[in-house]
């Protein structure tokens, strides 16, 4: 391999060191960009699907009350939620919002979606959430995915998964 061979290699190689490089930096700028949720224009929007977004802006205001009476009635027996740092079941998310170690203090919603399949209805919120975790006061934007199952008639959360959205 001569001189001007080797150059151009140790080239190559530093430019594909540096677009690599230069697409994980960026990746977090596209993740934030990327929130929209796929709304529906209002008009389109069914009964069963608005029936589901005020279930779950009213589930936010009992979160936020420690209203754990109502909670108790709307989540599922067999429901999960996935948090940043765990996985829990209906009985430690209630004893969670009953004890403090988490105040939904106020979910912000910024943009919902939700889709109906049959029994079973996907609703997205983004919210940036303010929480009292541990004691320390903290707001976090979030993509919030609310699994409702209807159960006699009544629609129950079976599950929430809380992701956290990476912002510039």
């Amino acid at each position: 391999m001569n001189f001007a061979q080797l150059l151009n290699r140790t080239l190559n190689e530093k430019l594909f060191t540096l677009l690599v490089s230069a697409s994980i930096l960026l990746t977090p700028v596209a993740w934030a960009e990327d929130t929209m949720l796929p709304i529906k224009p209002e008009a389109s929007i069914t009964k069963a699907e608005r029936e589901i977004i005020e279930l779950s802006k009213t589930k936010w205001q009992w979160m936020a009350d420690r209203n754990v009476g109502a909670l108790d009635t709307l989540f599922h027996d067999k429901a999960v939620f996935v948090h940043m740092s765990r996985t829990m079941t209906k009985e430690s998310e209630l004893e969670v919002i009953r004890s403090g170690g988490i105040q939904y203090k106020k979910a912000d919603v910024q943009e919902v979606a939700v889709n109906i399949i049959g029994n079973t209805a996907v609703l997205l919120n983004r919210i940036a959430l303010l929480a009292v975790v541990r004691g320390n006061e903290v707001t976090n934007p979030f993509v919030v995915t609310e699994i409702y199952v209807k159960k006699n008639n009544k629609w129950k959360v079976a599950s929430m998964s809380f992701t956290r959205l990476v912002t510039p």
